[in-house]
């Protein structure tokens, strides 16, 4: 049986195309280039890079049915730490891979009774007793010695991660999820997340930072973070910040996109309102809503509700349907108010609230952690975003972006959030951008940055003996540098005047340039030259400044390596790495060796992120 093509051909039976055809794509690529050479005794570990809510499942499958095609029997797929996720993931399993044996936490004798008799898919929640359970289960059966367990880790980052590592202790599921593939007589590992900041910040020696990454790119139609936070998704950003009223300006945007939408045949629309993770304020918007909703209800002939009302559908410009007239519109809202037929629903840890419940009809949803990672809205057009912290992390803040997605009109967005938000968020997408960027030029040690006001991840799962940061505007350089060949470097700094105040340059020079210095261990050479590929990776002609002095007479080990007039050069340019390159006359204690020694800033107001694999 070729597992890939019974699955694709269910995807095409939808209707999906396309679908099936990158399905198609990731599948033959990871296979071809992890899969096919896989030699049944290691243990690897990968990670599967998609973006928020753009398919990354169906990939999974994909992927599933390709490493059955090569002969991989057994298949672990884990989830949060979430019952109903756990269980629509089983139903999905159920319902596209039926040609597989699927097994639930509590089918252990349909696994044992299989005996691999057929592909085995076992799902499972991310849970320290059911992971303790199967651990058991799976050690037990003489049909896995010799048989490799492929696991796929469904939000890797979220929950597999020790986050005791600073305590020099292994949380439990990390622990048993550990157990789980090195027990295995040889295993596939692989991660699977949208936000994978605390996975490339794990250290090789953690056994969670993967030896090899794919990132499959979106399929047609996706909207997601180059749409939304950069110079093309300006006309669905509204800045909240000047705004009289911007709740109540959101609910009529909401009012208008739910007639548009479901006079046209869609299902549903949804509207998301994320202001905190506190319950009281959750339960306040909601009467705020309410009441916003009975006012133009009350009094819907009124001017002012007709004025709101026609200005948000001025600002509709549907890209999939047909724009319906004002009347029609206006009618339509008007009996879903009469009717009650739009939901104000509470979504946290006090308020469970069923998928059914906002799969169809118009439905405003409020709440904090549990609109974020694993959830999906369907119909999303209205999102209402002011949660705050102090010191946001970049991963949790791009899990709430649940307005991405495939079946979004383009046209009728809006996306309501203070500019603080706002630049934040471009932030953490242009990082994105450039993660995805280093994937796909090869780059296997990925690196990022973020400015000073976010985080990438949380504390907890980084080992701080390991895991350091270099600031932008901070300038850095080695005690103790030495030269390849002062020859090379002659020769490459040969072009560069000393009487000249500076010079922009490719940052493929400074490249070279660092490539022919070492330095002491304490001086991180190594990831100033990664951070180095993060722009190149980016943009290969991205610009650096380097400033050149020749026959400097500075004592070694005085703690002050530029000139005040350089210092200063320097410091005044904000956006560039700067290289400021010192040719030692020898004379003060520099063993006697003319030499060049590096000094080096980044871009300011950004922090840049790199892991040291073992003590010096």
């Amino acid at each position: 049986m070729n597992y890939l093509e019974v699955y694709t051909n269910t995807i095409r039976e939808r209707g999906n195309e396309g679908l099936a055809r990158t399905i198609e794509k990731t599948a033959d690529e990871v296979g071809q280039k992890y899969l096919a050479d896989f030699d049944y005794v290691s243990h690897k570990i990968g990670l599967l890079l998609g973006n928020v809510q753009s398919g990354k499942t169906a990939q999974m499958f994909g992927i599933i049915c390709e490493a059955a095609n090569q002969g991989f029997a057994a298949f672990l797929l884990l989830t949060t730490d979430n019952v109903t996720l756990q269980q629509q993931t089983l139903q999905r399993v159920k319902d596209d891979l039926g040609h597989f044996c699927i097994c639930g936490e509590n089918d252990a004798m349909k696994f044992t009774e299989n005996a691999l008799a057929k592909p085995v898919i076992i799902v499972l929640k991310k849970n320290y007793c059911v992971l303790r359970q199967w651990a058991n289960i799976m050690r037990s059966t003489a049909f896995m010695v010799g048989n490799p367990l492929f696991i796929l880790d469904d939000e890797a980052d979220a929950a597999s991660l020790n986050t005791l590592v600073n305590s020099n202790r292994q949380s439990s599921i990390n622990r048993y999820l550990d157990y789980i593939k090195n027990e295995a007589s040889s295993s596939i590992y692989l991660q699977v997340t949208g936000t994978p900041q605390a996975i490339f910040l794990q250290t090789l020696m953690s056994g969670f930072h993967p030896y090899f990454t794919y990132y499959f790119k979106p399929g047609k139609g996706y909207l997601g973070g180059d749409f939304f936070f950069s110079e093309s998704g300006k006309d669905c950003i509204r800045l909240i910040d000047g705004m009289k009223d911007p709740l109540r300006q959101a609910v009529f945007h909401h009012l208008v996109v739910s007639a548009q939408l479901l006079k046209s045949g869609e299902a549903v629309a949804n509207f998301m309102i994320h202001p905190s993770v506190r319950m009281n304020v959750h339960n306040k918007y909601k009467k705020e809503v309410e009441k916003i909703l009975y006012e133009i209800y009350d009094d819907f002939e009124n001017e002012k509700v007709q004025i709101s009302l026609k200005e948000a559908y001025n600002r509709l410009h549907p890209k999939k349907h047909e724009l319906l007239p004002f009347g029609d519109i206006r009618k339509e809202v008007q009996e879903l108010l009469d009717n009650h037929a739009i939901k104000v629903l509470i979504m946290n840890g006090k308020h469970e609230v069923d998928g059914e419940e906002y799969a169809t009809g118009s439905n405003i949803l409020i709440g904090g952690n549990t609109l974020g990672r694993g959830v999906t809205f369907g119909g999303l057009h209205t999102i209402f975003y002011t949660r705050t912290a102090k010191k946001p992390q970049a991963d949790t803040m791009w899990q709430h972006s649940r307005m991405f997605g495939y079946d979004r009109d383009p046209g009728m967005i809006e996306l309501y959030l203070d500019n603080r938000l706002y630049k934040l968020f471009c932030d953490i997408n242009a990082t994105n951008d450039a993660i995805i960027a280093q994937i796909e030029r090869g780059i296997e040690n990925v690196k990022m940055y973020y400015p000073e006001e976010l985080s990438p991840t949380r504390k907890n799962v980084l080992d701080k003996r390991h895991v350091f940061a270099v600031s932008g505007g901070t300038n850095y350089f080695p005690l103790e540098p030495s030269n390849h060949t002062i020859e090379d470097l002659d020769k490459l700094l040969q072009p560069f005047d000393d009487h000249e105040e500076k010079y922009q340059v490719s940052m493929q020079i400074i490249k070279k340039i660092l490539e022919h210095i070492q330095t002491e261990p304490e001086f991180p050479i190594g990831a100033f030259l990664s951070f180095i590929n993060i722009y190149i990776a980016r943009n290969p002609g991205a610009q650096a400044i380097i400033i050149v002095r020749r026959e400097r007479d500075i004592k070694k080990g005085s703690g002050a390596l530029l000139s005040p007039n350089d210092w200063k050069l320097g410091n005044n340019i904000t956006d560039k790495m700067v290289l400021t390159v010192y040719k030692m006359t020898g004379n003060k204690g520099w063993d006697g060796q003319k030499i060049w020694v590096p000094n080096i800033k980044l871009p300011d107001n950004a922090i840049y992120y790199d892991v040291a694999e073992a003590d010096e």
